[in-house]
């Protein structure tokens, strides 16, 4: 039997605040709408490195959802980010002082168990074929879709997260908290790497349907379960909403996209030739935090440098080791030397690439040029970082002050969620 479609419904708007009361009321109106009674319902949800007002979202939704869920379940969408802790999960998810059982009572709060192969289910498999057509001929080799396994056996699947610009697929959000949120690394490191081959500045901050989005939602397609939304627009850095869209997941996505562009890419007039982007304790390594570096390259002026100051974070990766083994270069040292990585991860080799940003590669000289320079300002040594082809710079030796006053370099809070373009950029 076919499942009814379910409405959109939206409140608020790009730069505004929608009151909890409000929300709250929107929330439980559109739910009223939506196929859960009696049925397995399985909430998707982001980890910590969104802002995101999680813990109110729960509360209204646990609210609104035990009495008529047959079964009720929250997953963590980390992709193959790290584990959350028990604390972890209590903190991001508000709970009181009683514990997480006690606030969400009939409610099981998992992560994704993307290490346990029994939480993993192959719903289908993607033919080169495929992935050449979608890929808008990026990328040509199957790949099987493998999804959590409570996803898979959900009747109905609500993702519930807020929507940014996104240096792999374009916008963030929809359909990319099942895939990479709930997959495996196969399909991840394909669609990271495909987006790697577009390039960030070409890249980030695209509505619409990108080759990267295209690999997913591919993949989604073959999910079995009821897929729809809770698409927010969250003001960066706070738990204010300025938007959210309930429905169909696709057109939530779509619609949120919108208004995210609208509310979360700032304009400058020149290209920006120095940038101190300070990274909030919500990404503790490298491998998050480097978006304070992706939202800020579209901006930068050739031979321009952006700083990373991060004294919080100790480690490049505390998951993918292999980053220590080849550094960050720019796509061209990879592409120009595959046989050289063609065994290695893929979604590594997208990262470094992430990070390091636009370049070219000689492979007759060995002799790489970046277009901006990357700086660390970690706890990570300079004997590490260097090598990998990063910029060192200790966190005693910068004056935040002092570069706050200097009309030459823009400090930018809480970076990492907003996107910088300069004002005649036509993307």
């Amino acid at each position: 039997m076919t499942t009814p479609t379910v409405p959109t419904t939206t409140i608020g708007g790009p730069h505004g605040t929608v009151a909890q009361e409000d929300l709250d009321a929107f929330i439980s109106q559109s739910l009223a709408g939506f196929p859960v009674d009696g049925a397995k319902v399985v909430l998707i949800v982001p980890d910590m490195t969104r802002s995101c007002p999680l813990a109110l979202l729960m509360r209204i939704l646990h609210r609104e959802l035990i009495g008529r869920a047959a079964e009720l379940t929250a997953i963590v969408a980390l992709g193959t980010h790290s584990y959350l802790e028990q604390d972890e999960l209590a903190r991001w998810f508000g709970a009181t002082a009683d514990g997480l059982e006690a606030t969400y009572p009939g409610m099981r709060i998992v992560n994704h168990e993307w290490k346990d192969p029994s939480m993993i289910v192959k719903v289908g498999t993607l033919d080169a074929a495929t992935i050449k057509e979608v890929s808008t001929g990026l990328v040509e080799e199957a790949v099987d879709v493998e999804i959590n396994r409570l996803v898979v056996e959900s009747d109905v699947a609500i993702i519930v997260g807020p929507v940014f610009p996104h240096e792999v697929v374009g916008i963030s959000g929809g359909n990319k908290y099942l895939i990479p949120g709930c997959a495996t690394h196969e399909i991840i490191d394909l669609s990271h790497w495909c987006g790697a081959l577009i390039g960030i500045e070409d890249l980030i901050g695209r509505r619409g349907i990108t080759p990267p989005r295209a690999i997913i939602n591919a993949g989604c397609a073959m999910i079995p379960t009821h897929r729809l939304g809770l698409c927010l627009v969250v003001k960066s850095g706070t738990d204010e909403v300025e938007y959210a869209a309930m429905g169909e997941l696709d057109d939530t996505w779509a619609k949120a996209a919108d208004v995210a562009v609208a509310s979360h890419v700032v304009r400058v007039d020149a290209p920006l030739t120095k940038v101190v982007s300070i990274i909030p304790r919500r990404y503790d390594d490298l491998w998050t935090a480097a978006k304070g570096c992706y939202k800020m390259q579209p901006a930068m002026a050739d031979g321009g440098e952006v700083i990373l100051y991060a004294p919080h974070i100790t480690d490049l990766s505390e998951v993918h080791k292999e980053i220590y083994d080849i550094g960050y270069h720019c796509v061209e040292y990879f592409t120009k030397q595959w046989d050289r990585f063609k065994d290695l991860p893929k979604g590594v080799i997208a990262h470094s690439t992430h990070v390091r940003g636009a370049g070219t590669y000689d492979a007759d000289t060995g002799v790489e040029h970046d277009r901006i320079k990357v700086t660390l300002c970690s706890q990570v040594r300079r004997d590490i970082v260097e090598p990998l082809g990063l910029g060192y710079l200790s966190p005693d030796e910068i004056d935040l002050d002092a570069c706050e006053r200097d009309p030459d370099i823009l400090v930018v809070p809480n970076a990492g969620e907003v996107l910088y373009r300069t004002k005649d950029d036509p993307r």
